[in-house]
């Protein structure tokens, strides 16, 4: 322990004394830090907003969306959830508690919102009162879209903050009317602002009732519909799965043999994919800016070997007094160590703003975040390369013959 101590205390000494050079000497470890935790923070703080957004989903929730594979494609054939696969599953709602069509315009394949000579674009939707339930949606002014509405396909809507500020509409636009597709729509509820998402505001819709969208939409008789449902019970959802499955394989009459056309998904398995992309970023990204700490490595290498023929005096006096081999091992592999943890330090600080700069400049990019496995994972690497590219020049000065290097001018 006294033969650690000492050589720790040498090391510092040898690294203040030349402050200068160890930190030139330390750069390319501090580059190297520094670009993999700037990498990994803006990465995995993408794939910690992403989670935040599935969660406001709820975990007991499921979406049913058509799905037409590469081949069926070429065929010529195009999948559609219609009305019957809907009314099909009403029939055997058993444990699901809420459940919503949601079905998009399809008027000149424009999504324009007039008011007054003002014009804004956003994402319209025909759905149901459960729609509401199903996502969540909390009201700032007014009501949500009734079963009367959608019964008697009542031309009414319900909009998001963003709108009001786009179009100019009063602050309380309760009873304004705009227009979208000819028809003039008398506005019921303002949504609660959620902000921004990627740039992306998620307060730029307008929701109407579903079977007005569908007396909009004109002559399309087999509309292409997104059904989401939520259940009574999260212990169920594989078994409900499973039923959805069976439902949707009879309306579509596909044989046993043949492939789905539809996807039943939940946010745990969107979430999956998505992180599962966003590791493999991390991987190969991180991989890629790793290799300046080798350089970085190298560079200490280097200075260790220079520094290991400048004191082969001070070594050769040491081993006359009595120094064992593994003591000056232990000083230059330690001072090596040290070294790479003072430009790992710095790389982690560095890295972590060059991350937050990174992300602050990028219109609604969510902040950085960096977990606590990479800052583990630099430190690790930031010793380990000390170890690697230490070792050699410590084994020199060790290996040194004490009437040689006494010698040594």
């Amino acid at each position: 322990m006294f033969s650690l101590i000492e050589s720790f205390r040498s090391a510092i000494s040898s690294i203040r004394a030349h402050g200068f050079r160890s930190f030139l000497t330390t750069l390319g470890i501090i580059i190297g830090v520094a670009s993999t935790i700037a990498v990994v923070s803006v990465i995995q703080g993408l794939s910690f907003s992403i989670n935040k957004q599935f969660e406001g989903f709820g975990s007991n929730s499921i979406s049913i969306r058509s799905y037409t594979s590469r081949s069926e494609s070429f065929k010529g054939k195009i999948s559609r959830i219609t009305d019957n696969d809907l009314n099909a599953i009403k029939r055997n709602s058993s444990g699901i508690a809420f459940i919503t069509p949601q079905l998009g315009s399809t008027v000149g394949g424009t999504n324009a919102i007039q008011y007054e000579g003002r014009q804004s674009f956003a994402q319209v939707a025909g759905s149901t009162h459960n729609y509401q339930n199903v996502q969540n949606i909390d009201l700032k002014l007014g009501r949500f879209i009734s079963y009367s509405d959608n019964q008697k396909r009542r031309k009414v809507v319900v909009i998001g903050h963003k709108l009001i500020e786009d179009l100019e509409l009063p602050k309380n636009p309760l009873g304004e009317f705009i227009n979208y597709a000819g028809e003039w729509l008398k506005i019921i509820g303002v949504a609660e602002p959620k902000g921004s998402f990627f740039g992306f505001s998620q307060d730029n819709f307008a929701i109407l009732p579903y079977n007005t969208m569908k007396g909009l939409n004109g002559n399309l008789q087999r509309p292409d519909i997104f059904v989401q449902l939520q259940l009574k019970d999260i212990a169920q959802l594989d078994l409900i799965k499973e039923r959805l499955t069976r439902i949707l394989r009879r309306e579509h009459r596909l044989k046993s043999d043949d492939e789905n056309d539809f996807k039943i998904e939940t946010p745990e398995q969107l979430t999956s994919g998505i992180s599962a992309i966003i590791d493999t970023m991390t991987i190969v990204l991180g991989g890629i800016v790793s290799i300046s700490l080798i350089v970085g490595g190298i560079g200490i290498m280097n200075i260790m070997l220079v520094s290991v023929t400048e004191r082969t005096r001070e070594i050769g006096i040491c081993k006359a007094i009595g120094a064992k081999r593994h003591h000056i091992l232990l000083q230059f592999l330690i001072e090596a160590i040290v070294l790479s943890l003072f430009g790992g330090v710095i790389g982690i600080i560095l890295g972590y703003g060059l991350g937050l700069l990174a992300s602050a400049s990028i219109p609604g990019f969510p902040p950085a975040n960096v977990p606590l496995w990479a800052i583990g994972l630099a430190f690790g690497f930031s010793a380990f390369v000390g170890i690697l590219f230490g070792i050699l020049p410590a084994a020199k000065a060790a290996n040194l013959d004490p009437i040689d290097a006494l010698r040594y001018e």
